[in-house]
């Protein structure tokens, strides 16, 4: 994969949603504030964030990812126990109860991206597509801040 094609996959996905908030084939999916932060060095994996809400009144299972930016994208979720030691896991399919959200953020669920096919780097972009257990496919462009950013807004 050359430099080219990350930016040009994310620019013709972006051209092919309408705003910020991307529906899903599963007409009831939302996907809300995507973003990731640059990536530290290229061997290192990177992460993405961002809101899934259901707003219909069927439980939804979010069951795969994807990017070009990554050889292997999964749900993971750090938690940390009573001695204060965090680790991280795999988190398998998520289950977005109806009319709810699912936050993946910093320090709880987020998208793990492994094995960088290049660097993460503030200002650009890359698509992430996340299937769902009804067939139903979502394709987001997610930004890249900067390596300490907390969030799109901060």
């Amino acid at each position: 994969m050359n430099k080219l094609t990350i930016p040009l996959l994310a620019t013709l996905t972006a051209l092919a949603l309408t705003s910020g908030v991307a529906l899903a084939g599963s007409k009831d999916v939302v996907v809300e504030n995507a973003w990731a932060r640059a990536s530290i060095g290229g061997n290192r994996p990177g992460a993405a964030y961002m809101t899934i809400h259901n707003t219909g009144d069927e439980a939804v299972m979010l069951t795969g990812l994807a990017t070009p930016l990554s050889m292997m994208s999964e749900i993971h979720e750090t938690t940390t126990n009573s001695d204060g030691v965090s680790s991280m896991a795999p988190a398998s399919k998520i289950t977005i109860a109806p009319d709810k959200r699912v936050e993946l953020a910093p320090g709880g669920l987020h998208v793990m991206l492994m094995g960088l096919q290049g660097p993460m780097t503030e200002g650009d972009s890359f698509p992430l597509a996340l299937s769902f257990s009804d067939g139903g496919k979502i394709t987001v462009v997610v930004p890249i801040l900067g390596i300490a950013a907390r969030g799109p807004e901060g």
